[in-house]
């Protein structure tokens, strides 16, 4: 059997440097095919990799592969960027929860910037918390389940970091650590658990097996928050 060969390689990492010192669309329209062999390319192939494994926890998460459903957008929206650069030196690949409506969901992502890899669950209120998932099936199912977050933080808190986001007097607040409770919950604008990982992970051949594992381990946090069976 031939040996799995990395999807990742050093100029992955490489280009998001680059890109991070050299942030103007001048630049970007010069280096568009090395961002296609550096970055789309790559990441594609770790969606096809890990598919099989994330639609054996649940058949609807979408793999089509679209910019926006399964991958995030290279280009920012300046409106909202403080220093108005035109692109983000990083890529997500990401599967979200099925969800009716317009309303934020939980998601299984893996990302990769210059010198960070991460993978794990996230979940956001959005705009309109009372429309999201985590109002609309959290907040009830933590009322009825008040023990769950103290079952997680003692299953998975040895391997994983998290922190999560209250809002006070409209603004965000980063808090570190597990919500605790029901108290916390009611505060939750986005909550966040992940594994960081090296550049040395990403660029190894067992990578998408590595992060097919942490979905697994973390798929019940978005069972929880956010499918309704």
């Amino acid at each position: 059997m031939a040996k799995p060969e990395p999807i990742f390689t050093r100029a992955t990492f490489q280009f998001f440097r680059d890109l991070a010192h050299n942030n103007r669309k001048v630049w970007m329209d010069a280096n568009r095919e090395r961002y296609q062999e550096c970055v789309v390319k790559p990441f594609r192939r770790l969606l096809e990799e890990v598919s099989p494994a994330v639609l054996q926890l649940d058949s609807r998460f979408e793999t089509t592969g679209r910019t926006g459903a399964n991958f995030s957008r290279i280009n920012r929206d300046i409106r909202f960027a403080k220093d108005k650069t035109p692109y983000r030196a990083q890529m997500y690949l990401k599967f979200s929860a099925p969800f009716p409506g317009e309303g934020e969901t939980g998601q299984l992502y893996v990302g990769i910037s210059a010198d960070t890899v991460t993978a794990g669950f996230r979940i956001y209120a959005g705009s309109k918390r009372k429309e999201s998932a985590l109002a609309v099936i959290g907040d009830a199912r933590l009322l009825a389940q008040p023990k769950w977050i103290a079952q997680q933080k003692k299953r998975l808190s040895k391997r994983y970091e998290t922190y999560w986001y209250g809002a006070v007097k409209g603004e965000w607040t980063e808090k570190k650590g597990w919500p605790a409770g029901l108290d916390d919950w009611k505060k939750l604008q986005a909550w966040i658990v992940r594994r960081k990982l090296k550049s040395a992970d990403a660029t190894g051949a067992n990578f998408p097996r590595d992060i097919a594992k942490i979905f697994r381990e973390l798929y019940p946090l978005l069972q929880f928050t956010s499918l309704n069976d």
